[in-house]
């Protein structure tokens, strides 16, 4: 069975940062594409950033400059280091991964969320 489990959530000040881990456990065969959303109160889940497995990444407008997605393929993880932290930044962050198993099964798999809160 495929599970990603993540971590590093919590509250910070305006301007602040956190790092956000997500590791991916199980009968993994390979992990393609991975990528990071948010879900705010009482709005859609959007895409924040996302890395494919040779490291190409891509986000969205409102985090460029300020977030960076990497992975370590070794370790099946994906890390989202926030800079810069604003309010609006204030969701449940999740994981995402396309992980092949070792049964030879494409899936998209999802985190369990963990909640990211910017205030002072």
């Amino acid at each position: 069975q495929v599970q990603l489990v993540e971590s590093g959530g919590g509250l910070v000040q305006p301007g602040g940062s956190l790092r956000l881990s997500c590791a991916a456990s199980g009968s993994i065969n390979s992990i393609n594409a991975m990528a990071w959303y948010r879900q705010a109160p009482g709005k859609q889940r959007t895409l924040v950033a996302t890395i494919t497995n040779y490291s190409r990444t891509n986000y969205a407008d409102s985090v460029k400059g300020r977030f960076t997605i990497s992975r370590d393929n070794a370790k099946r993880t994906v890390y989202l280091q926030m800079n810069s932290l604003r309010t609006e930044d204030t969701a449940v962050y999740y994981c995402y991964a396309d992980i092949i198993s070792s049964a030879g099964y494409l899936r998209t798999y999802w985190g369990q969320g963990t909640q990211v809160t910017v205030s002072s």
